[in-house]
């Protein structure tokens, strides 16, 4: 995505995620080197703080194709809408179109 994704900033986005979820049992990542190096890196942290349930990975090598996939109803639906004029209106629309669409899909 960008010249700095390496191992420290990988590392430094797992640590972020943790601190405002919690630690996951299981994370879906791209084939990315660098993700794997951070979350090996949480992994050593998990053992050195004495917790051995490591963070279980799962690797899909397109990742973001299923995700812009999932995406492409909505792009369709916004695209004509010509923007939007503050961030909360636009947050609440898309919320309400993944909700309608979600529940269309079941």
């Amino acid at each position: 995505m960008s010249e700095s994704r390496d191992e420290a900033a990988a590392t430094t986005f797992f640590a972020q995620t943790i601190g405002n979820n919690g630690w996951p049992d299981k994370v879906v990542i791209d084939k990315s080197g660098a993700n794997l190096a951070g979350r090996d890196n949480m992994n050593v942290e998990l053992i050195l703080v004495g917790w051995y349930w490591l963070i279980e990975v799962l690797q899909v090598k397109y990742l973001n194709n299923v995700i812009e996939q999932d995406h492409r109803f909505i792009k369709k639906l916004t695209r004509p809408m010509l923007g939007f004029k503050s961030f909360a209106s636009a947050q609440a629309t898309i919320a309400g179109i993944e909700t309608a669409h979600m529940i269309r899909q079941g």
